[in-house]
């Protein structure tokens, strides 16, 4: 399993992508930065878009690909919890703002929308893919994702504290998860739903009693302004926790 990091951040400039990941080059897990990160020899590869909640960072590419694939006669499957298909259909694809994808062109539409319900293992291409309930401001699910050959990572979009049930679900060997930001943040983080260091570290704790094991652990939605101050704080957690935690950045690849 080939994971590439295509925006890691909660920001968008020149060099800082939103939230998006590809798996093997045909399976997209949110579509921050997912159309600007991949030329349109790429885009055409994609099979399927995972969906975790439905802030604008984390959707805002399904038009722009619908339209790339549109032009080229292709089709992507598109798949959400319900919440998140009612802001595609009712707001982003409503025919308005931008065309319904869902139903252009007649009779095989470039977006074929599947409603996934959640802690159910469906079939995506050639994935078992499950979606789990994280802790965040909107209706939020991850996904653990595995491969033909076995290999599993659990993806959680935005999350804040309060994981112990997500944890009971999955069994990843790559865990991708946000920090947002840094610890000085924490009472904005836990009213926002999203990850500081130290809350990160809390969680892994109780992942590590549970489960006894830590995956290799790879950060993502960083605000960028505050990187730095992120890193340092995150390599003080790695250390103390004696684990493998690393910030993601835009072109990073991993194996597994």
């Amino acid at each position: 399993m080939e994971v590439r990091i295509l925006g890691a951040h909660n920001c968008e400039s020149a060099t800082a992508r939103c939230a998006s990941i590809l798996v093997d080059g045909v399976l997209a897990l949110d579509a921050g930065g997912l159309t600007s990160g991949l030329t349109f020899e790429e885009q055409q590869k994609i099979r399927a878009v995972l969906l975790t909640h439905y802030h604008f960072d984390h959707i805002r590419d399904i038009p722009m690909l619908a339209m790339n694939l549109f032009l080229q006669e292709r089709s992507v499957e598109v798949c959400s919890t319900g919440e998140v298909y009612d802001v595609i259909s009712g707001y982003l694809l409503d025919g308005e703002l931008y065309p319904d994808f869902r139903r252009r062109p007649e009779p095989a539409p470039t977006i074929r929308y599947n409603v996934l319900v959640p802690d159910t293992e469906v079939v995506v291409g050639d994935y078992r893919v499950t979606p789990v309930a994280v802790s965040h401001a909107v209706p939020t699910h991850g996904y653990q994702v595995t491969s033909p050959g076995g290999k599993t990572l659990f993806y959680s979009g935005d999350s804040g504290p309060g994981l112990e049930a997500c944890w009971q679900k999955i069994m990843p060997q790559l865990l991708i998860i946000e920090v947002t930001a840094s610890d000085r943040f924490r009472d904005f983080a836990i009213e926002a739903g999203h990850m500081t260091p130290g809350l990160l570290k809390q969680e892994l704790e109780g992942f590590r009693k549970l489960k006894g094991y830590l995956p290799r652990v790879v950060l993502v939605h960083m605000n960028p302004f505050l990187e730095e101050e992120i890193a340092r704080e995150v390599a003080a957690v790695s250390r103390e926790l004696e684990a493998d935690i690393v910030l993601a950045s835009e072109g990073m690849r991993l194996m597994l």
